[in-house]
C-alpha cells in the first residue's frame, strides 16, 4: 500500500472554498479503482492548511499520477497555494488499509 500524506499552505482568500476548488479532483481520485481513501482534513494548527490523507495499493499510484484528472486537479490547486506542498509517501508492506489501535480498544 501506499500510503500519502500532503499539506497544502493556501492563501487566505481561498481556504473557505478550498473544497468546492478540489471537488471535481477529489470525486475523481475517489472513484479510481486501486484507491483506498483519500480524507482531507482542515489543519488544527494552521487554520489555512489543508491535510489530505490518500493511500492506493500498489499498483494503482502510477495511473493516479499520470491521470487527466490528477493534472486538472493540480492547475486548479496551483494559483490558491501559499507555497509547495509538503508530502510523505512512504510504501508500507504488506499493509491493505486501516487496523485497530490496540493501546486504545474500546
Amino acid at each position: 500500500m501506499i500510503f500519502i500524506v500532503v499539506k497544502f499552505p493556501v492563501k487566505p482568500e481561498y481556504v473557505d472554498s478550498w473544497m468546492e476548488h478540489v471537488d471535481a479532483f477529489t470525486s475523481a481520485t475517489r472513484a479510481e479503482p486501486g484507491n483506498l481513501w483519500f480524507e482531507w482534513s482542515r489543519s488544527v494548527e494552521d487554520p489555512h492548511e489543508y491535510v489530505l490523507v490518500e493511500a492506493f495499493q500498489d499498483d494503482a499510484a502510477e495511473a493516479h499520477v499520470t491521470s487527466d484528472h490528477f493534472r486538472a486537479g493540480l492547475d486548479a490547486m496551483r494559483p490558491l497555494l501559499r507555497r509547495t506542498p509538503r508530502i510523505v509517501s512512504p510504501t508500507i508492506e504488506g499493509a491493505t488499509g486501516w487496523s485497530e489501535m490496540g493501546e486504545l480498544r474500546i
